[in-house]
């Protein structure tokens, strides 16, 4: 199943090339990932400590944006690096004041997330509620580095949970703590064995209204990864 994951990330980088020249948005993808490895290695500083955000596109950037801020103002000594998958979160958050960097995410390869990881080395890293990348999770994973999923929600008709989907719900395993929406999300992921969950609610929704709550999840993620 690997090889499969591989080849259908291989042919979905080949169709967005084949794409580019008539569509804009396909044409952004691939101009915002060429030469990405460069980029970073020029701009990156990697003797700093970083922590790294991702964000598959605006909407899931506004969602994740009071945890985003609670840790750029709790982790002082360490820069922000945010990365997305589409161009509505780049194009418009590129210059954003709550990261130190901001990149589109390589395509999920062994080699790019191998690479990518060597560069920023991250204290620890943050994913907003759809993304699951194979190889970037398993490369955090094995290094120890600790992974955390944020307004995660799940329902028993995703992949993960199909008879076919055993590979899908491995890369759950990779993740150190889900941060969910509601309860339904807590049951199932239990009833697969997976037990580093809790109820954290919607993000886009405590920015004001529950603060307290905000702060908690900080605490939590300080524990995992012993250090503030």
């Amino acid at each position: 199943m690997r090889l499969l994951y591989s080849i259908g990330i291989f042919l979905y980088g080949l169709l967005l090339r084949i794409l580019a020249p008539f569509h804009a948005k396909a044409k952004l993808m691939v101009e915002g990932r060429k030469d990405w490895y460069s980029r970073m290695k020029q701009t990156v500083d990697s003797s700093q400590k970083h922590i790294w955000f991702h964000f598959a596109s605006l909407g899931e950037f506004e969602q994740g944006r009071p945890v985003l801020e609670a840790v750029k103002n709790n982790y002082l000594d360490h820069k922000i690096i945010v990365t997305f998958y589409s161009p509505s979160g780049y194009e418009i958050r590129k210059n954003t004041a709550l990261a130190d960097y901001v990149f589109y995410l390589p395509y999920d390869t062994a080699q790019h997330a191998r690479l990518f990881l060597d560069l920023i080395n991250p204290s620890f890293a943050v994913f907003t509620k759809y993304e699951y990348w194979y190889y970037f999770f398993e490369g955090l994973h094995k290094r120890g580095i600790p992974l955390f999923l944020i307004s995660a929600i799940f329902r028993p008709d995703q992949i993960f949970f199909q008879a076919y989907g055993t590979f899908f719900l491995k890369i759950l395993s990779f993740v150190t703590y889900f941060f969910v929406q509601n309860e339904e999300s807590v049951r199932l992921l239990k009833e697969y064995g997976i037990r580093n969950a809790g109820l954290a609610g919607d993000t886009r929704f405590d920015r004001v209204v529950d603060i307290p709550k905000n702060r908690r999840m900080i605490s939590e993620i300080s524990q995992f990864v012993g250090e503030s």
